[in-house]
């Protein structure tokens, strides 16, 4: 394979987790939805030549691991979550770098949904 930028994407959309998240005391009390995206760089062609999932991002495994870690969390600002989910994406499952976006549905009234977008790559990870 060439030294070429990795250009291809795989991507998780609207994955739906409920989660403590939020600055306000009622906001801490209960678990609200957050709608998260996942952009991931990767080189697909080997595994479009073997079509065998051990030779590509396993985004089941992914999904995974990033519902157990925002059910399990409890942040004030959704862009410690987006840099959290970031960071372990980009460390336990080795992609070059990873665009996250979380939503707060129905956060703003009159706005359908609201939140940050984030890109990160492996250097940015300390």
């Amino acid at each position: 394979m060439s030294d070429s930028p990795v250009a291809d994407t795989i991507f998780l959309h609207d994955l739906r987790i409920n989660a403590v998240v939020g600055i306000w005391e009622w906001e801490r009390k209960i678990r609200q939805i957050v709608s998260i995206d996942l952009e991931m760089g990767a080189d697909i062609r080997k595994a479009a030549s073997t079509d065998t999932i051990e030779d590509t991002l396993d985004y089941k495994q992914i999904a995974k691991r990033v519902q157990q870690f925002v059910e399990d969390s409890s942040f004030r600002l959704v862009e410690t979550l987006a840099e959290n989910i970031a960071s372990i994406v980009l460390r336990e499952f080795d992609v070059p770098w990873i665009v996250v976006r979380v939503n707060k549905p129905g956060a703003i009234r009159g706005s359908r949904d609201v939140g940050v977008l984030i890109r990160r790559e492996r250097a940015d990870i300390q």
